[in-house]
């Protein structure tokens, strides 16, 4: 008793999580003490080495988080620095959920966690990060770290229960059916959820306001659902207001992943009053539906891409529909949809059922021990990209031979001469590739576009990578920027851009990955697009002057290059081509509207710029010649001219008086002749007479 009783204290220090055991059995011993004072002594050293020195603690011992957030699950743990007077070392950390045969399944390792898990360790501190939570995620998830001692592993035997939810709305008020009336929702959750959370609201689709709570006036045809703020993709699902006075559909799973050519059935169960209006209210019709057409739904079994493939499944107010032959293009949203009378009421199951149709496309994954080089376990993990149901069993082959069924198989030796594959049990003829006695790394992968060709900015690119490697390789795609930085993408075979744009051209590599060893390839990525608008610009960029030079240039980001054409406003002919245009000896006439047009083989793209031309120089200094000249010549001109007049007026006057005075010296002589005329007159008139 004394010697197991050691060994199992020795090995809790290891990392059993029998610690309590031992306490009580170390109490137990005590009694036994003057026996066997040296077992006492060291059971007693150690147990207090063990409690002091190996621990796991978590921050919280119990989680509630919503589907589709991340969450942290954090830990710290110690351990002696010294031990068997040999130093410690930590080896291996990692977060685990259960085991297969004793053996710890990392989650890094797990496929169902691919992408979605970071162990963010440092500072004898470990925080293990899941994005994307699933409900399915919800577990006691566990700690564990081993060290370079012989037994030094230990684990956090507690844990953390960790619950995933969604969210639903509660009517806290009174409900009428046949009138308004004013209800106050709670939006809440299976789990208590942190107190710090910000909810939105939405009433018959349209946000309203945000808060835990929300009052309003609602119809009975009124449909409320609530979100967590930054979560909006998970809203809860929405509750017609009708249905808090009996008259619902809900749905057993709203997610359902099948296989090509299988069975599936999908389940709802609906509800309503049994009487109105002292009448009984009777069901009229029952039917699933994928699509409306003008408002209304149609029912799968009148659609002929099902004929002879559907059934609706009803009794005691449950409906399922059951789908046979099972193909791709069956992967829908499906909803329930009753009628009754009276009232005429026909109530559907807005959330509907999301099936997704796919070949299993299983992989087996591999992983062994990393701790300890003599250990050659392997485990080997059956795994779809499809989230399958739980319930699933699988098989597994042996040289083609079933050897199991579960979803785990654990092998404590894989022989060369070995190969491995595995089926979900009934659909055998879909099984995985073979694995083989892992002997090389990943050979360089082969990496592909499609749709191969030329890539139009705005359409869906997918980059494939693929590897010959066994066991199956992991990938990871990542883009090397500008700046040679190294940007890491996505942790799957595809990677796809749904939207490509502009910014997306460049490098691409792919590695592919396994125990053996690692290898990657490259492709470059080039997008085309229709020239942007163009940035146009003006040289010299201050004022332009008559008879100057300027160019104008235009440019614009597109691929392939543009090509560039200048019109000047009111012409109908290009002014000029090229991505330079160039005016020597400008004149007012070129002033005016420019426009750039950049066009490719996507598309065009324009811009509009106004050239002003001033007067150049030789014209101003001409101007002031003429201003000055007008400014100086006006008064001589003036002055010119007035003194002329004057002189005119003078001389004039001079004139004048000269006449005169001569007119007054010669008046008697004149009046003397004028006389002696006119007596010579006379007389010549009486000789006559």
């Amino acid at each position: 008793m004394s010697l197991s009783f050691i060994l199992c204290t020795l090995f809790i220090c290891g990392g059993l999580s029998c610690l309590k055991s031992q306490t009580r059995a170390a109490a137990t011993m005590s009694v036994t003490a003057a026996a066997s004072g040296f077992v006492v002594l060291l059971l007693t050293v150690t147990v207090v080495q063990c409690e002091n020195g190996w621990d796991v603690s978590y921050t919280s011992t119990e989680i509630c988080a919503l589907r589709g957030s991340t969450v942290d699950i954090t830990c710290t743990y110690t351990y002696p620095s010294t031990f068997n007077n040999h130093d410690t070392t930590v080896q291996e950390t990692f977060w685990f959920i259960q085991t297969s045969n004793g053996i710890y399944v990392d989650l890094m390792t797990d496929p169902e966690y691919s992408g979605r898990v970071e162990n963010l360790c440092g500072n004898n501190k470990c925080t293990l990060r899941i994005s994307n939570l699933r409900e399915s995620d919800s577990a006691v998830y566990k700690f564990r770290f081993t060290t370079n001692q012989p037994t030094g592993s230990f684990t956090g035997s507690a844990g953390v229960t960790l619950s995933v939810t969604d969210l639903h709305v509660k009517v806290r008020g009174s409900v009428k059916l046949d009138s308004y009336n004013r209800a106050e929702f709670r939006c809440q959750s299976s789990c208590r959820l942190p107190d710090h959370l910000n909810y939105v609201w939405y009433k018959n689709q349209q946000k309203t306001e945000e808060g835990e709570y929300y009052s309003d006036d609602f119809h009975p045809a009124d449909r409320v659902s609530c979100a967590v703020k930054g979560l909006e993709d998970f809203r809860s699902p929405s509750i017609l207001m009708r249905s808090q006075i009996g008259w619902d559909v809900s749905y057993t799973s709203t997610e359902i992943c099948a296989f090509r050519g299988s069975t599936v059935d999908i389940n709802s169960t609906y509800r309503y009053r049994s009487r109105w209006n002292n009448h009984e209210t009777t069901v009229q019709e029952t039917l699933w539906f994928i699509e409306e057409s003008n408002g209304i739904p149609v029912d799968l079994r009148t659609d002929p891409e099902y004929s002879g493939r559907v059934e609706n499944l009803c009794g005691n107010n449950k409906c399922t529909l059951r789908i046979s032959n099972l193909r791709e293009s069956d992967s829908a949203v499906y909803k329930f949809r009753f009628t009754t009378t009276p009232p005429n009421f026909s109530v559907n199951g807005s959330a509907g059922v999301t099936l997704s149709v796919t070949a299993p496309q299983l992989q087996v994954h591999v992983r062994r021990s990393t701790a300890y080089p003599s250990s050659t376990w392997t485990e080997l993990t059956c795994h779809s990209r499809c989230q399958l149901p739980v319930h699933l069993s699988y098989v597994w082959y042996n040289n083609n031979k079933p050897v199991g069924r579960k979803k785990y198989f654990h092998l404590q030796h894989f022989n060369a001469e070995d190969s491995y594959h595995c089926a979900i049990e009934g659909q055998e003829r879909f099984p995985s590739p073979t694995v083989y006695y892992p002997s090389d790394a990943p050979k360089p992968p082969s990496v592909s576009v499609s749709p191969s060709g030329e890539i139009m900015e705005g359409s869906s690119v997918t980059l494939t990578c693929s590897s010959d490697a066994n066991p199956a390789a992991k990938y990871t795609w990542y883009k090397i920027s500008g700046d040679k930085q190294v940007q890491r993408l996505s942790e799957e075979t595809q990677f796809v851009l749904s939207s490509i744009r502009a910014s997306d051209s460049g490098e691409y590599y792919c590695t592919a990955e396994n125990e053996l060893g690692r290898s990657s390839a490259n492709i470059s990525i080039t997008v085309t697009y229709a020239p942007k608008p163009p940035s146009v610009s003006v040289s010299p960029s201050g004022e332009i002057m008559e008879g100057s030079s300027v160019t104008l240039t235009c440019s614009s980001d597109a691929n392939p290059a543009a090509n560039y054409t200048w019109y000047k406003e009111d012409e109908d002919s290009p002014t000029a081509s090229g991505l330079i245009f160039t005016i020597t000896n400008i004149t007012a006439e070129h002033g005016g509207k420019y426009q750039c047009e950049a066009q490719n083989t996507h598309g065009r793209s324009y811009t509009t710029l106004h050239l002003t031309v001033g007067a150049g120089k030789s014209v101003i200094i001409m101007n002031i010649i003429r201003l000055t000249l007008v400014v100086l010549l006006v008064p001589v001109l003036v002055w010119t001219l007035w003194t002329r007049r004057k002189k005119t007026l003078s001389l004039k006057s001079e004139v004048n008086e000269a006449v005169e005075m001569i007119e007054l010296d010669n008046c008697p002589e004149y009046e003397n002749v004028a006389a002696a005329a006119q007596t010579e007159d006379t007389e010549e008139q009486e000789d006559l007479v």
